[in-house]
């Protein structure tokens, strides 16, 4: 299982930014994907998840209105849109793999992917 995430960088509050999360060596389409963040000195922690059709997401508060999460199957890939960012969303973000399905709850992930920096600053 490879899960690549990329697309981090330096944006200004109020910009958007869209991460991407190539998936190998599975079938990816039988099972749930999520994305999570671990902000500088902190745990991490849940951002949004969808299903392994792509026809249910969930969200964190947080980022809920903000951020959309999707996916093609065809194409093994997930794609976390994020806009109106706030300094508050500087993290490295996380796609992982859930073999149990639509799930928020980080020890129900299984693979994870190196990561990506997104820094929101002016």
């Amino acid at each position: 299982v490879q899960l690549q995430a990329s697309g981090g960088g330096l944006v200004q509050p109020g910009g958007s930014l869209t991460l991407s999360c190539a998936a190998s060596g599975f079938a990816f389409g039988d099972y749930g994907m999520g994305w999570f963040r671990q902000p500088p000195g902190k745990e991490r922690e849940f951002v949004a998840t969808v299903t392994w059709s792509g026809s249910s997401k969930y969200y964190a508060d947080s980022v809920n209105g903000r951020f959309t999460i999707s996916r093609d199957n065809a194409k093994r890939m997930v794609w976390l849109q994020m806009r109106a960012l706030k300094a508050e969303d500087t993290a490295v973000y996380y796609c992982a793999l859930s073999r149990a399905g639509f799930t928020a709850t980080r020890g129900d992930y299984d693979y994870w992917g190196q990561g990506t920096l997104v820094t929101v600053s002016s």
